[in-house]
């Protein structure tokens, strides 16, 4: 029904004497309607405004596609960012537990005897912790070698099981990294790191099936290995290493105290879990007063992820700046548009349109603008990380939230700052906008 029948109908039930609750139902229905033509009405005519001034209006839009295109792609780099720094950190162990010796007691003048953490830490542990998947000790040992130059260069050589490629996630370029069984019989094989091979044989390739003598002891080189992070030198290996066999390291030694112990979880929710577990376990086997360091990479993953976090949140608020100036040249063409249009505005009201009519018709023209540019810029913005996932391997992340969060700050932009022109509109006085020349 059109309003003037529905006025028509409520008027005929009151004169036939029906009930209160279906006059105001009539009632109801005809302000609903009213109000749905008004609003049809209102954005009819912002469609024609901006058909009027289609450059005008194409400019202003431009500043909240670009403002928008970059919350979003901000954002996408923000996760990107996030994502590659902390796949590097997760390259090195994301799931690895290292446990050390520290001393008999807090106090530096402590004579305790020292109590060093042992292989049969190793076999308990990983009887009384579950989910631990690989384990290794390591010896730390030192030696001298002669490079092709018959110069003398420090090594340090790593005494480590097999399971140490799997906690350490380290690559192997070349040859293999030896088994279980090579362990046992202590078999006298090494890796070297790619640096070392290259600096005595020419190349990784060329390494492979060398003998390296340690404390005069020829060792056969069976691969290469590297970190799959660069660590530079943090971590316990260095450019000139070699890995042997722990069985045969500790000969070397002469006892089964180990410098290090290094754990792998199946699972990285149970690292926080397991180290705790390890650590009591540790310390249950040894005596009270001896330190031990139990630690894992989960407050370095955890810091880097809020740096990321901090970081994004600063290119968003940069991102804002954009937004606020987009915001700004929306209230200006909406102020001239309000002085252009003072004579149309001094016409409609006096043919009954309300100060709340007028206001919102500036107001939808405002909203028009930032929503068209936003969703555009949205678009925009979602194109790019979508291509580069189509055409390339990369797996950008992309936040279906920024979209969203761009759509709403568009919306809130045109409220905001088309409020002042719309109400400017309003306030006008009807007989002075009818003179206006």
């Amino acid at each position: 029904m059109s309003p003037e029948e529905l006025k028509a109908e409520a008027h005929r039930s009151r004169l036939e004497g029906l009930s209160l609750d279906r006059i105001r139902s009539f009632e109801h229905t005809l302000e609903s309607a009213t109000k749905t033509m008004l609003f049809s009405e209102i954005a009819k005519l912002a469609v024609d405004s901006f058909r009027s001034s289609k450059v005008r209006f194409a400019l202003t839009a431009l500043g909240m596609v670009i403002g928008t295109a970059s919350l979003i792609l901000v954002v996408t780099i923000g996760l990107t960012g996030k994502q590659y720094i902390l796949g590097q950190i997760q390259s090195i162990g994301a799931n690895m537990i290292i446990a050390y010796y520290e001393g008999g007691s807090n106090s530096s003048f402590s004579t305790t005897p020292k109590d060093e953490l042992t292989e049969d830490d190793v076999r308990v542990v990983r009887e009384q912790v579950p989910d631990i998947v690989a384990a290794s000790p390591m010896v730390e040992l030192h030696d001298r070698i002669s490079v092709g130059d018959g110069k003398q260069r420090d090594l340090l050589v790593l005494g480590v099981s097999s399971e140490y490629r799997t906690v350490r996630n380290l690559l192997v370029p070349s040859g293999r990294f030896f088994d279980d069984v090579e362990s046992m019989t202590r078999t006298k094989v090494a890796l070297i790191t790619i640096p070392l091979a290259r600096r005595l044989f020419g190349s990784e390739d060329e390494a492979i099936g060398q003998t390296i003598k340690i404390s005069n002891l020829p060792f056969t080189v069976i691969g290469t290995f590297k970190e799959r992070v660069e660590t530079f030198g943090q971590s316990e290996i260095a450019d000139d290493t070699i890995l042997i066999p722990y069985t045969v390291a500790k000969y070397f030694t002469g006892t089964n105290a180990v410098k290090q112990i290094f754990f792998s979880m199946g699972d990285s929710s149970e690292v926080e879990k397991g180290t705790e577990e390890i650590r009591k376990v540790i310390q249950s086997r040894h005596r009270p007063q001896s330190v031990y360091h139990v630690d894992n990479l989960t407050q370095l993953l955890s810091v880097a992820a809020q740096t990321a976090n901090a970081l994004t949140v600063v290119l968003l608020l940069i991102a804002t700046v954009t937004l606020v100036v987009s915001g700004v040249g929306i209230m200006n063409i909406m102020l001239a548009n309000v002085r252009a249009r003072i004579r149309e505005i001094g016409i409609r009201k006096a043919v009954g349109a309300t100060r709340q009519e007028i206001r919102l018709q500036f107001l939808t023209e405002a909203m028009f603008i930032s929503l068209s540019g936003g969703l555009l810029g949205t678009l925009i913005g979602l194109a790019v990380p979508f291509s580069v996932r189509f055409f390339t391997e990369y797996r950008i992340p992309i936040s279906g939230m920024s979209a969203i969060i761009a759509i709403l700050v568009a919306s809130g932009v045109g409220i905001i700052f088309g409020t002042v022109p719309a109400t400017r509109a309003a306030q006008m006085d009807t007989v002075e906008a009818l003179r206006y020349e």
